[in-house]
């Protein structure tokens, strides 16, 4: 069922959303962009008559009551955010009263989903090689289910909204559902558009593609990596990363970061680039330091010829020239994960030049997809998040779309 065809009077929604928003340490949100983004659904559902239930999970409290996760925290936030007094259920589990007296138009936010182990189905407290781990793990199941069940239990209809949590087969995210008809359970708007947004990128590509892949480690993106080696003109690897692959190919790095049991990895995707004709390009200059500090020295050298002691934090000019080029003229531009240590304002340098082109390729019509939470941390730092086609809600989530993997999320809706 597409939302837009469904009508929500007098009916309860039960909305799985992505409420996972940054803290400071007096419970105050300091980032709102994934509350915003949920808001059409939401809103959806009020206009046309329909009650309100919100799941969703905040941090990691490893099925453990945890106050530094409540969402008790978020209720004034979202009441604001809504225009509607938003009530607020302590266990997600035992909401069954709440959620019966919840009137039309009224709203209800359930406590973090993760307070129960049975949200994310892990067994706690067995490790994978004890003998009793496939007993336990096969328990889990079975109480996932029930905890599912249960959050289903309080609606007539469920929602799915939290791209962020789309990989994950929890029992908010890929259960509840099969307690709905096919009719009953849908993609809400924010749904939609991401993943028509990584249909653009990946089903619906305009050439030139080029795609930007960032961050510390190889190991992380290599799955990426070597899917985007079978659809992308040009490839910019940057970021850590750099490192990892100057000195597969002999190069001398310092002290910068570095997988040395990836080093092998390195020269396969090197490889595989030139066997596909795609224009890998890496950092051929950098900006090392002589200690990980916003204040530390600073000088410009090959990015494998770094001096011992000194670790490449940024990239450098003529690497800035080399990525900008490679973006300008494409048509289809992906963006995960920064260029150096952009949480130090003397190492943004690389990642500007990045938006800076991504930018300017939008404006002359390229689909630029921005996603993981860097690189959309970098575009906000820059205030520059109008200047792209889409900013993706979800990092992890993104990241095995873009792998080609399945989305548990999705695939539960659209079973």
């Amino acid at each position: 069922m597409k939302i837009d065809q469904f009508n929500f009077a007098g009916k309860k929604a039960i909305v799985r959303v992505d409420f996972n928003v940054p803290l400071d340490e007096n419970g105050k949100i300091t980032d709102d962009t994934r509350i915003r983004g949920a808001l059409p659904t939401l809103k959806r559902v009020l206009a046309d008559g329909g009650a309100l239930i919100i799941m969703s999970h905040m941090g990691k409290p490893k099925g453990k009551v945890n106050p530094k996760f409540s969402l008790g925290q978020i209720v004034d936030a979202v009441s604001d955010a809504l225009g509607v007094k938003v009530q607020f259920a302590p266990d997600c589990a035992k909401a069954q009263e709440a959620a019966a007296a919840l009137k039309m138009g009224e709203v209800l936010l359930l406590e973090n989903l993760r307070f129960y182990p049975e949200e994310e189905g892990k067994p706690v407290g067995i490790d994978k090689a004890d003998p009793a781990y496939d007993a336990a793990k096969k328990e889990m199941k079975v109480r996932q289910k029930e905890f599912a069940k249960i959050l289903a239990s309080y609606a007539d209809c469920y929602v799915m909204d939290a791209f962020g949590t789309a990989h994950r087969k929890h029992a908010s995210t890929a259960v509840v559902d099969e307690f709905f008809t096919q009719e009953n359970k849908m993609l809400g708007y924010l749904m939609e558009k991401e993943v028509t947004a990584v249909d653009n990128v990946l089903g619906n590509i305009r050439r030139p593609f080029t795609a930007i892949m960032g961050g510390s480690k190889v190991s992380t993106k290599i799955g990426i990596i070597e899917n985007l080696l079978g659809k992308v003109d040009n490839l910019i690897l940057c970021g850590g990363m750099t490192y990892t692959f100057a000195k597969a190919q002999g190069g001398e790095i310092g002290n910068s970061i570095c997988e040395d049991d990836k080093l092998d990895v390195a020269l396969s995707v090197i490889e595989k680039a030139k066997a596909n004709g795609v224009n890998l390009v890496l950092g051929t200059d950098c900006i090392a330091a002589d200690k990980f500090a916003n204040d530390a020295n600073t000088q410009v050298c090959p990015a494998n010829a770094i001096p011992e002691g000194w670790e490449g934090l940024d990239a450098g000019p003529e690497t800035r020239k080399a990525f900008a080029e490679a973006i300008k003229d494409a048509k289809t531009i992906l963006w995960n994960g920064p260029a150096g240590v952009f949480e130090f304002d003397n190492f943004i340098g690389g990642s500007k030049a990045i938006a800076d082109a991504i930018a300017e390729a939008t404006a002359k019509g390229a689909f630029s997809l921005i996603g993981g939470g860097d690189s959309v941390a970098c575009i906000n730092k820059f205030g520059m998040a109008d200047q792209v086609s889409y900013i993706s809600t979800g990092g992890g989530a993104l990241l095995e779309a873009i792998e080609g993997k399945v989305l548990p999320g999705v695939a539960a809706i659209e079973a």
